[in-house]
């Protein structure tokens, strides 16, 4: 029996290159981070690609020269955590990025942005709906990419499921790819008994 493509570390952010539509780079989205002053969110709605954004884009920041300083929050999860609170050392070529950024409370958004201001560090963070950030990337996700990605995992491998399949699965889950590429570990491993 092979190894199921569709594994938890086939599809965790970082585990693949962010599929971007067309032939965009994350060059473009560094030069425009720059323009922004380094401060900026990328938007949209749950399993549509922005942890797995943020994990393309990680390398590349910090050969920006930037100090990347990166934490990802889970549901609950409303405070940064403790080395992140000490903003004391942070400076100009800092870059907090914080994947789940609407999880912190208010108060701990306020005072996440008011430390960044005072030290004139970066912030790039994920979110669900706009930010008080300039948007950077509004990510959209489409049945396109999800395909493109369930092929790249599948490799020369045979599909659990055709192309039509795949098409009412993304449309099932409404776009959240991360929830049809877990069905699509189901699939795969009744196709394999």
């Amino acid at each position: 029996m092979s190894e199921n493509p569709f594994s938890t570390r086939y599809i965790r952010p970082g585990a693949l290159e962010y599929q971007f539509d067309g032939p965009s780079s994350t060059q473009p989205l560094i030069e425009r981070l720059r323009a922004l002053n380094w401060r900026a969110a990328i938007i949209g709605p749950h399993g549509c690609g922005k942890s797995t954004l943020l994990a393309t884009l990680l390398p590349v920041m910090r050969d920006a020269e930037r100090e990347v300083l990166p934490v990802s929050l889970h549901d609950g999860e409303r405070r940064l955590p403790q080395p992140l609170r000490q903003a004391s050392r942070w400076h100009p070529d800092t870059l907090v990025v914080v994947d789940g950024y609407e999880q912190l409370s208010r108060w701990s958004r306020w005072r996440l942005r008011r430390s960044i201001q005072k030290y004139g560090a970066g912030l790039l963070v994920t979110a669900h709906k706009p930010t008080n950030l300039p948007i950077l990337l509004n990510i959209e996700p489409t049945e396109a990419r999800f395909q493109q990605i369930v092929h790249q995992l599948l490799g020369k491998r045979l599909p659990p499921i055709n192309d039509q399949q795949l098409a009412e699965l993304f449309a099932n889950h409404r776009g959240n790819m991360r929830e049809a590429l877990f069905d699509l570990y189901d699939l795969y491993e009744l196709k394999q008994r």
